[in-house]
């Protein structure tokens, strides 16, 4: 970025700088007229004499040219004083940062002016739509559902009385401003035949964290605070909650593990028990946001859910944040079978109870045949994008490439977050500054998420 972010409104330092440069004035000023007149005079007089034995002329020449050198070597100086001291009290204060001061400073002021965005999900979508996310904003708080009952979440979830913190940790770990060691430590899972076999280290730490302040949610904050979490994390309800499905053929399958493995067509999702109030400050976060997205992750088990709690949905209808759906790229198993984009709008409409969504990303990519034969062995398949049929319900489509490199067929974090911004770039939605300069901060987010996935 360099030089251009020097220029950019509203970061809080030119200001200052120029007042520092009217100090010097004033104090060199100051120093001339205590030293008396008669000094400068005399240096004055020094200088026309050595003009005088040198060209055998009188000359103002010299004297503009000394006064103008002496200006430039000033400002120069007073610069990179300046800059050595702020370098210097940096160092001290945040030693784990590098590169450009100012690139720290630009970056740090566009996240801390950046648009309120809250996302609502769950599950490793949820997660990787968020590690984009931090790199947009400072302002963005993940609303998570907590109905997991498999797995490392379920097991504690019965043992401690807790909400399950698998996908809690995940979120966290993704928002983190973390050191690789400590990502890895968060997702560390024990093996052997021990009885912490399969628990992963992070939710161990955030079930101790939740014992040790009190509850669950001082625990994620505490967690937050020592992660350096960019933003907040907060599950849907604090409840100790049941989903249940209700199938086409009238039968009812209770338990967020159990629903995918009934292999049958879900007609509708239910909650127990039907009244569990939001947590804090839940609400709020969906009513207070700019940005609204939903997705991607398992549509009946990690998004739909939070549609479920009291007042969620209410204040989902009631914001006049943009709402944002990202659908998936692979239908899912037990879940979603047969269903395309379109499929999986009409199933977020319905629990919504209303129209509510501005745009839907779709994925347009098309995977190689041997990610096809891997999937199709496990029952799932490509998500079609649906384009002309979602956009009769009045709901603008952006299709993108957005299938990562890797073997597993999944939403690429750099190409997703590339999308969103683009998106909310055009929306004027990232505060105080000009849109050039909004480019170079979309850039540097780029180049930082681009280096964290090496």
């Amino acid at each position: 970025m360099g030089w251009i972010s020097w220029l950019c409104p509203g970061i809080n330092l030119k200001r200052w700088l120029l007042l520092f440069a009217v100090g010097v004035l004033l104090c060199a000023l100051g120093l001339a007229l205590f030293f008396n007149y008669q000094l400068m005079g005399k240096a004055e007089e020094l200088l026309f004499q050595m003009t005088y034995l040198t060209t055998g002329r009188y000359s103002n020449g010299l004297i503009m040219t000394l006064g103008v050198a002496f200006l430039i070597v000033g400002f120069a100086i007073m610069v990179y004083g300046t800059r050595r001291l702020i370098s210097s009290v940096v160092s001290v204060v945040l030693p784990e940062k590098s590169g450009s001061l100012m690139e720290t400073i630009f970056m740090q002021r566009k996240l801390t002016h950046g648009p309120a965005i809250t996302v609502v999900g769950g599950g490793t979508g949820l997660s990787t739509l968020l590690r984009g996310m931090k790199y947009i904003t400072n302002n963005c708080t993940a609303v998570v559902t907590s109905a997991d009952d498999g797995g490392s979440s379920g097991r504690l979830r019965k043992e401690l009385g807790i909400i399950p913190p698998g996908d809690l940790r995940n979120c966290l770990t993704a928002l983190a401003d973390r050191e690789p060691l400590m990502e890895r430590l968060m997702q560390y899972r024990f093996q052997g035949d021990s009885p912490l076999a399969g628990h992963c280290f992070g939710n161990l730490f955030i079930a101790a964290m939740a014992q040790a302040e009190g509850g669950m949610e001082a625990g994620l904050n505490a967690t937050s605070q020592i992660l350096k979490v960019r933003g907040r994390v907060i599950p849907s309800t604090l409840e100790n909650i049941q989903l249940q499905a209700r199938m086409t053929d009238g039968t009812v399958v209770t338990g967020e593990s159990e629903i995918p493995k009934a292999r049958k067509h879900i007609k509708r999702m239910l909650m127990l028990p039907a009244d569990a109030e939001a947590a804090n400050g839940a609400i709020e976060a969906i009513l207070k946001a700019d940005v609204l997205i939903f997705g991607p992750g398992s549509l009946y088990t990690s998004v739909i859910p939070n549609m479920l709690v009291s007042g969620i949905r209410e204040a989902v209808l009631q914001s006049k944040a943009v709402k944002i759906y990202v659908c998936n790229v692979m239908t899912q198993p037990g879940e979603t079978d047969g269903y395309g984009a379109y499929e999986h709008v009409q199933a977020l409409i319905k629990h919504a109870g209303a129209q509510f969504l501005d745009y839907v990303i779709v994925n347009d990519q098309e995977i190689t045949a041997e990610q096809l034969r891997q999937y199709n062995a496990e029952g799932s398949m490509p998500i079609r994008p649906d384009i002309d049929k979602i956009r009769e319900l009045g709901i603008t489509v952006v299709p993108a490439r957005l299938i990562s490199k890797d073997d597993l067929v999944r939403h690429d974090p750099r190409k997703l977050a590339r999308i969103l911004i683009a998106l909310i770039y055009r929306l004027r939605l990232f505060g105080r500054g000009m849109q050039f300069f909004d480019y170079f901060f979309m850039k540097q987010g780029m180049k930082k998420l681009s280096k964290e996935d090496k």
